[in-house]
């Protein structure tokens, strides 16, 4: 099993964020763009809750994102008590599974990787106001989305 798993992700600038993925194996960084995807962040607060409930029935989820023109894919798999992230990248829209390659993977506990979310996710929220994130990010910071995910980690504690 990998180290301690460490994501970022930074302070929108422009409809655009850096986001990173470090675990002391391997280490992905890009930026991801606001639009088409733009139910992204949301989405992903989404999954994370869902696959942080040992009872939810889905175990795995695909998550879109692009930063123009790479797309990317970020696969959520959960087996039991541990949960998988694999981030496929793809050079342009067209999503050709034959051109994509496998940028990222990170295998941990469900709770370490939720943790990992949940720290990044908390310092977004706490910076939106002083990071114009609405501005900046030219859509809501996903507050009930955010508030979803939070009570379902706390419960993993």
């Amino acid at each position: 099993m990998s180290s301690k798993l460490e994501i970022s992700f930074n302070s929108p600038q422009c409809g655009w964020m850096s986001i990173g993925f470090e675990d002391g194996v391997s280490e992905f960084h890009t930026t991801t763009a606001h639009a088409p995807h733009q139910s992204a962040l949301p989405e992903l607060m989404k999954i994370l809750a869902l696959l942080a409930d040992a009872g939810s029935p889905q175990n795995e989820y695909l998550l879109k994102w692009n930063r123009d023109p790479e797309e990317f894919d970020f696969r959520f798999v959960r087996d039991d008590g541990s949960l998988l992230i694999e981030i496929y990248q793809y050079p342009t829209d067209d999503r050709d599974a034959d051109e994509r390659e496998l940028v990222y993977a990170h295998r941990g506990t469900v709770e370490d990787v939720t943790a990992a979310f949940a720290e990044t996710f908390e310092q977004l929220y706490q910076d939106r106001d002083t990071d114009e994130f609405e501005f900046n990010w030219r859509q809501p910071f996903p507050q009930a989305e955010f508030s979803a995910f939070k009570s379902t980690v706390n419960k993993l504690k």
